[in-house]
């Protein structure tokens, strides 16, 4: 017996379609190995038709009041909740994470920082208008930048589909969209969603691959390409969007160090970081996966935090006691695979480092130990359940090691010393500091961070603005 597979389509001005040439690719549910539907493989003719629908659509949508967006982006919130089950259901195939905490850790942020943007777009900031040369007026003009070529990951398909149009159609630009070749269904159907509330080519969807993407990045009508990925892919998109001049927002990836100060509450800190590192699978570009601990309680936090690993269960998206479900696809899960075969002799795995059944892409919470500063895992990106521990002698080696490495997205320090917790947030060359926590958000403070992790912000009045252009109108006093 054959099982019908699901049939995703591109959603562009306001209507579900095929790819052109009738290209489809297999989606696959990573908890199983199964295919279950197909998406369409867009070519440059479902680029063309997307960028000109939302093209079409940017005039009438830039003159909307910022209320009239505001309501919009609340029906949105409020037509999301009330879907909840289903678009659960949907990112829960995608991806293979656990329905119970997909719904408790994911969609409720998503819906919150809607209606956070919902609220921005009435608040507008600049400076203000007045006479700084005599008998002129100056006022300054924030406005939308335009269409917006927007790439979304894989890892949290359906939570940065929000971080991406949320912020640009609240200023009034008009989206199109690709979802990760990997995961297109959730952001499927939010279109579906969103179909009876935004008019008709303000936001668009086009399912594909990385050609897809390069051809939405280098077409003629955006104005700026925004994506979340992979440092290697961020480069692409900087090179292409350079040689006409397109505005750039670049999230990256992240090798977030964890500084664990002898005086720390080491079971709260190990508790914690174990959370922040496995949530996910570990694919997570602020996950909290290198932790540096002082030499003093370095084999204690080690121990504990093999013990914490060995406690955490994978499986499932059905298993209410599962903290994680696989990693994404089959490429993902050699990759983590490879990390701990390549491993060095002085290097010691204390938990997990293996592959969990042998249906899905599940592997098993690792703590590896005795690690140096130049090792390949400790400066590369896993993006898997793999928590590396190595230790410091002092605060100044400690800023040392977490500060040696390219990536400069997120960060944590772990001390009950103030002011040492102070001088750390200061030298910590992240753009996000946690102390004594780590990954929690907010849609009111930024995400985004510096050196290859990329540059441009996600959520709060930041991320809001680099959706605008800014425009200084000045008026003569004489008529």
């Amino acid at each position: 017996m054959t099982t019908e597979l699901r049939r995703l389509r591109n959603y562009i001005g306001g209507e579900f379609k095929d790819a052109a040439d009738g290209r489809t690719t297999d989606v696959v549910n990573p908890a199983t190995g199964e295919v279950y539907a197909t998406a369409p493989l867009s070519g440059q003719a479902d680029v063309d038709a997307a960028m000109a629908a939302a093209a079409a659509a940017f005039p009438g949508w830039r003159d909307t009041t910022p209320s009239e967006r505001q309501k919009a982006l609340l029906k949105i919130a409020d037509a999301f909740e009330v879907r909840a089950d289903e678009l659960v259901a949907a990112e829960s195939e995608n991806t293979g994470k656990p329905l119970g905490l997909t719904a408790s850790e994911e969609l409720p942020p998503m819906v919150d920082q809607i209606r956070f943007f919902a609220g921005a777009a009435r608040l507008l900031e600049g400076r203000s208008a007045g006479e700084y040369m005599d008998g002129m007026t100056s006022i300054i003009r924030r406005e939308p930048v335009g269409v917006c070529a927007q790439v979304a990951p894989w890892n949290y398909p359906m939570m940065m589909a929000v971080w991406k149009f949320a912020p640009a159609i609240a200023a009034g630009n008009t989206v199109v969209l690709k979802p990760s070749d990997t995961t297109p269904a959730s952001t499927v159907l939010m279109a579906e969603i969103i179909d009876s509330i935004l008019p008709k080519g303000v936001f668009n969807v086009v399912c594909g691959d990385r050609e897809t993407g390069k051809a939405m990045v280098e077409h003629a009508t955006p104005a700026m390409a925004s994506i979340t990925g992979s440092v290697r892919a961020g480069m692409q998109v900087a090179e292409s969007a350079s040689k006409d001049v397109k505005r750039v927002h670049l999230e990256l990836g992240g090798k977030a160090p964890v500084v664990v100060f002898e005086d720390a509450d080491i079971a709260k800190a190990v508790e914690d970081i174990a959370v922040a590192g496995y949530f996910n699978a570990g694919q997570d570009c602020t996950a909290a996966t290198r932790v540096l601990v002082h030499e003093s309680v370095h084999d204690e936090f080690v121990a504990a935090l093999a013990k914490a690993a060995a406690d955490t269960k994978t499986g499932a998206p059905d298993d209410e006691d599962v903290l994680y479900g696989p990693l994404n696809n089959p490429n993902q899960l050699a990759q983590v695979a490879g990390f701990i075969d390549r491993l060095p002799a002085h290097a010691k795995v204390e938990a997990g480092g293996h592959r969990v059944g042998d249906k899905g892409y599940f592997y098993a919470p690792t703590v590896v130990s005795g690690l140096k500063q130049d090792d390949e895992i400790v400066q590369n990106e896993v993006f898997g359940p793999v928590i590396t521990v190595q230790s410091f002698a002092d605060e100044a080696q400690a800023l040392e090691y977490a500060n040696g490495v390219e990536y400069a997205l997120a960060s944590s320090v772990w001390t009950k010393d103030h002011a040492r917790a102070m001088r750390m947030s200061k030298h910590l060359d992240f753009g996000c500091v946690w102390i004594n926590t780590h990954i929690p958000l907010v849609a009111e403070m930024p995400h985004g961070g510096f050196k290859k992790s990329g540059y441009g912000k996600d959520l709060s009045a930041y991320g809001f603005e680099d959706y605008t252009r800014i425009k200084h109108v000045m008026t003569s006093l004489d008529g």
